[in-house]
C-alpha cells in the first residue's frame, strides 16, 4: 500500500495537538517539536483507532468542542492514509498478541501498521527498537 511509510500512534499526535500542563515546560516543548516534525512528514499512516483515541482525549483532556474535534478529524483524513479494521487485521492482531504479548489495543495498532506496509511505527507506549515480522520497527521518538 504505502511501503516505507510511517504509522504514527495516538500519543505522538496528542503532543502536537494538546499542550498538557502536567508536563514540565521544557519537556513539553521538546516532545511537541518532535511530534510536529514526525507528523509533518509525507506518507503518514494512522488507523480509525488512532482517530478515536485522539478525539476522545481532545474532548476530555483538552476541552475541545465538537467543531474543533471535527476539524481535527477532517484534517487527519486529508493528510493521512487511514486504515480501517477488517477481519484480516483482527486475525493479525490476535496472532501478534500470541507472539509478542501486546495488549489488545497495541496489537491492533501494529496489525494496521503492518497491513498498510509501514516500516516505522512511532509510539511512546510500545517496546522501542522491536522489529515485527522483519518489516516494522517500533520507535519511541521521545526516548
Amino acid at each position: 500500500m504505502t511501503s516505507g511509510a510511517s504509522f504514527v500512534d495516538t500519543n505522538v499526535w496528542l503532543y502536537r495537538l494538546f499542550d498538557d500542563q502536567k508536563i514540565e515546560v521544557a519537556e513539553r516543548e521538546r516532545k511537541r517539536n518532535l511530534a510536529i516534525s514526525i507528523t509533518d512528514a509525507e506518507g503518514i499512516i494512522i488507523s480509525t483507532q488512532v482517530i478515536n483515541e485522539i478525539s476522545s482525549n481532545l474532548l476530555k483532556k483538552a476541552a475541545f468542542n465538537e467543531e474543533q474535534v471535527k476539524a481535527v478529524i477532517q484534517s487527519l483524513y486529508r493528510r493521512c492514509t487511514v486504515v480501517e479494521f477488517n477481519l484480516s487485521i483482527f486475525e493479525s492482531a490476535s496472532n501478534l498478541r500470541s507472539r509478542f504479548n501486546f495488549s489488545f489495543w497495541d496489537s491492533l495498532i501494529v496489525a494496521c501498521a503492518l497491513a498498510a506496509g509501514a516500516s516505522i511505527l512511532y509510539s511512546e507506549d510500545m517496546q522501542d527498537g522491536l522489529v515485527v515480522d522483519s518489516q516494522l520497527q517500533i520507535v519511541n521518538p521521545f526516548k
